[in-house]
């Protein structure tokens, strides 16, 4: 990819209302950008999981954390990085499977979609990266 433009993105969300929904048609705008602008071979599975990803994190962090959260979105290699940071330094934990609990199944999705995820304090607040294969064949090569 072009050093001039990055393929990133990120986005400050304050909590108002359509902001999740905001967060994951900047997802699927990213993704489609990438598609377009670098000839990446996003799957649909890939736009769908995103979306599902950011949407589980992003509502969490809204939902847990006291002031704005910070989306971003990136490529590397061929994955997409999401990283949300928000202010709370609590780390999330996935809890035990329950079949009678109602919500509180984010972390558990997200941790069965995507190819890795990593969660770590930062000096104010945390930051989840999540990273989500861009398309099925794990064998087909990045075009750049």
């Amino acid at each position: 990819m072009p050093e001039a433009a990055p393929a990133e993105v990120t986005v400050a969300l304050d909590g108002a209302d359509g902001c999740i929904a905001d967060a994951r048609a900047q997802t699927s705008k990213f993704l489609t950008r990438v598609q377009g602008e670098y000839g990446l071979p996003v799957s649909a599975r890939a736009m769908d999981l995103g979306q599902l990803v950011v949407s589980e994190l992003v509502t969490n962090a809204l939902k847990y954390a006291p002031g704005p959260v910070l989306l971003q979105l990136r490529i590397t290699d061929a994955m997409l990085e999401i990283e949300v940071w928000d202010t709370d330094p609590t780390l999330p934990l996935a809890r035990a499977a329950d079949a009678g609990r109602v919500g509180q199944h984010g972390l558990e999705i997200v941790m069965a979609v995507v190819q890795g995820i990593e969660v770590r304090r930062e000096p104010v607040g945390k930051r989840i990266t999540a990273r989500l294969a861009l398309f099925d064949d794990p064998q087909q090569e990045v075009p750049f």
